[in-house]
């Protein structure tokens, strides 16, 4: 059974060839594109992880804490991800409890490694 990811974006790019790279790496994934559902189908599917596009016109931060916040996915590692001109959106996802914020060019230059280093924290 592969490991499912769940992926919130709504810009197409990069949000699609995240989904393909971890396609490529025999995740399955679930893509959410809405920022109100994005706690609830968190709960109700129980991924692996996370990643999370902070570039939305809702009101991601208050996703992030929801999932902090309830106890069946507490624990859920999450990759929040911005445009690399956007260090505010980065700090804003780690108040909220992201446990990774990096950059596009990062996270698509480094995918494996950041997935590494999410499913090894304590």
């Amino acid at each position: 059974m592969q490991p499912l990811a769940i992926v919130f974006y709504e810009r197409l790019m990069p949000g699609s060839q995240l989904v393909n790279r971890l396609q490529d790496l025999n995740y399955r994934v679930l893509a959410v594109n809405n920022p109100a559902l994005l706690a609830a189908t968190a709960k109700r599917e129980t991924p692996l992880l996370l990643f999370v596009d902070l570039e939305t016109h809702g009101e991601i931060t208050g996703a992030i804490g929801k999932i902090r916040a309830e106890a069946n996915t507490s624990h859920l590692p999450i990759i929040a991800f911005a445009p690399d001109n956007k260090p505010d959106l980065l700090s804003a996802a780690q108040q909220a409890g992201a446990n990774l914020t990096v950059g596009e060019s990062a996270l698509s230059g480094h995918l494996e490694t950041l997935l590494e280093q999410a499913l090894h924290l304590d």
